[in-house]
């Protein structure tokens, strides 16, 4: 544990919070201070079920985590519907903020959250976990290589699982009062994002969702299975597609092409393994002579990673959060820049279905 590290504070204790919890205490600059629930007994409760030390302060409400001078950073794994409030209000009391996704129901209630973590002087970042794998930052150098990869021509992504009756009847992920964006939000954020990570963030000219047939929702009318086309402008000439699901078998394929390579993984939003993830790249590929094979097989490259990325993410806020607080650092602009285009693009996305499948123009 390193000097004086960054006390973290936890508001909600969604399923998710587990894991932020082990990840706080996997990094090495950062320690769990506080967890605070809508009651006493629901976070003694959580406390007693993840095995909490006592040292940890339990709140039986948000605003006592917040206003505890202790907490350096907040993580918030609370339901969309709540984020603009408790986001903003935690940025008030200059408190960094990890937010889980998606970080808002719209990009206006974003830009929000992103002005009152500027005008307070706080980090703020998102919950995309994988964007902290080295495996991440192995690939990128493999896209940007103009004479293995060359350019940029087509990206596909999916997220999608199956769940339970008890799902679809209990979890806030169906419920349009809680998480109105539904699978859209909660798989489609993965994909999008790495659509436009692809991309160097550039945004697509024209955003569709795919034709209706391909669109689910329940009963109180939440998206359970979607997904959409992008374009950019004719001279960049690349293109991507996305399908998001409640209701398919587990998948979290990334596929990527471009004029001299391509780039494949199953896994990229949880690796198959945390000490260890790959991917398959491929360049020069063509086929061989009356067309029966090809000239060369993928090459599967592994990277190593020291610490699970959850805990990467951690590590990382941590170390923007302390510059801040010792070295009088300003917040980095990336991570909220990241957030806001991902948001721009899915509210694109759940407008074309609104609109029947029509194009929305970014």
């Amino acid at each position: 544990m390193a000097d004086d590290p960054i006390r973290f504070g936890i508001i909600g204790c969604a399923e998710i919070a587990r894991k932020l919890c082990r990840a706080i205490d996997l990094a090495p600059n950062s320690t769990l201070h506080a967890i605070g629930s809508r009651s006493m007994e629901k976070a003694k409760e959580f406390a007693t079920k993840n095995g909490l030390p006592e040292t940890v302060k339990i709140y039986g409400s948000y605003d006592e985590v917040l206003n505890d001078p202790c907490v350096d950073a907040v993580y918030m794994p609370l339901p969309t519907s709540l984020h603009g409030q408790w986001a903003v209000s935690a940025a008030h009391k200059k408190k960094h903020i990890l937010l889980e996704k998606p970080t808002a129901l719209h990009v206006a209630e974003l830009q929000l959250i992103l002005e009152a973590c500027e005008s307070n002087g706080v980090q703020f970042m998102d919950g995309t976990m994988w964007y902290h794998h080295p495996r991440t930052l192995k690939m990128k150098d493999l896209l940007s290589d103009s004479q293995l990869f060359g350019r940029l021509t087509s990206i596909h992504s999916t997220s999608t699982f199956s769940e339970t009756p008890e799902f679809f009847e209990d979890n806030i992920r169906v419920k349009p009062d809680l998480d109105a964006l539904g699978a859209l939000g909660d798989a489609g954020w993965y994909c999008i994002g790495a659509i436009l990570w692809a991309a160097n963030y550039q945004l697509p000219t024209a955003v569709t969702a795919l034709p209706a047939a391909s669109i689910a929702r329940n009963s109180a009318g939440v998206i359970l299975a979607c997904g959409a086309s992008f374009l950019w402008d004719q001279e960049d000439k690349k293109v991507a597609t996305f399908h998001c699901s409640f209701l398919s078998h587990a998948s979290m394929d990334l596929a990527i092409s471009g004029s001299n390579g391509s780039l494949h993984l199953k896994d990229f939003i949880i690796p198959y393994q945390e000490n260890s993830a790959s991917f398959n790249f491929t360049s020069g590929a063509k086929f061989v002579e009356l067309h029966i094979g090809w000239n060369v097989k993928p090459e599967k490259i592994q990277v190593a990673s020291e610490l699970p990325q959850e805990a990467l993410m951690v590590q990382e806020f941590a170390r923007l959060a302390k510059g801040i607080k010792d070295s009088g650092h300003g917040p980095n602009g990336k991570w909220p820049e990241i957030s806001r285009k991902t948001q721009l693009v899915m509210d694109a996305v759940k407008k074309s279905i609104d609109l029947g499948s029509k194009p929305v123009y970014l």
